[in-house]
């Protein structure tokens, strides 16, 4: 029998620093004059943390393996990002920008395939992840393609994107993650099919 431990602790890892990028991104809109390097270290950290929680994720094998089933890259895309953005401070806005909004569109649409197999499994607030995948993803889209403005524009950017990006896993991780106990299926097909057994004895 297998312990639910670490999917608990993976989803609550999860939540919590969804709920940290949520508040980094907050406070880089309301208050964008820090300095650069304080912004670098704050976001080198997140990521590092949070591409350790990706992959802590993708391993705990919750029930329905539709939040975390692309967080294996993800995760060590996120830990490499934040290790340059740590280690070169002082380069490391356009280098996180371009970078970062790469990742939060790929994550995005990554997003989009969670959406549509939670549809197919029954889940009724699929819609929410979708349209916050889309808005991430439009994010990502304006952070690589960020117009030649000012630092604080495109510290609000940042902000911004980091926002999308939290408020998307927060969704994703309380609508599709299902922590059953005493109830290990060997792979996401074989919950898939006792959903439509469910469904069809209904």
């Amino acid at each position: 029998m297998r312990s639910v431990t670490p999917m608990r602790a993976a989803k609550a890892g999860y939540i919590t620093i969804s709920a940290v990028y949520c508040i980094l991104g907050l406070t880089l809109i309301i208050h964008p004059s820090f300095s650069a390097q304080v912004v670098a270290i704050l976001c080198g950290a997140a990521l590092i943390i949070f591409g350790i929680v990706k992959i802590a994720g993708y391993f705990s094998k919750d029930l329905f393996r539709l939040a975390y089933q692309f967080d294996l890259a993800t995760g060590i895309l996120l830990i490499l990002l934040g290790i340059v953005v740590m280690i070169k401070p002082d380069d490391f806005l356009n280098l996180l920008c371009v970078v970062l909004g790469i990742t939060v569109l790929i994550e995005g649409l990554f997003k989009v395939q969670v959406a549509m197999d939670s549809k197919s499994f029954g889940i009724k607030r699929w819609w929410l992840i979708m349209a916050a995948a889309v808005l991430s993803g439009i994010h990502g889209l304006l952070l690589v393609f960020r117009p030649d403005t000012g630092m604080s524009f495109l510290l609000v950017l940042l902000g911004l994107s980091l926002l999308c990006s939290g408020v998307l896993n927060l969704i994703t991780v309380l609508t599709a993650v299902k922590i059953v106990n005493n109830q290990q299926p060997d792979s996401k097909e074989d919950v898939s099919c006792r959903f439509s057994t469910e469904k069809t004895n209904k």
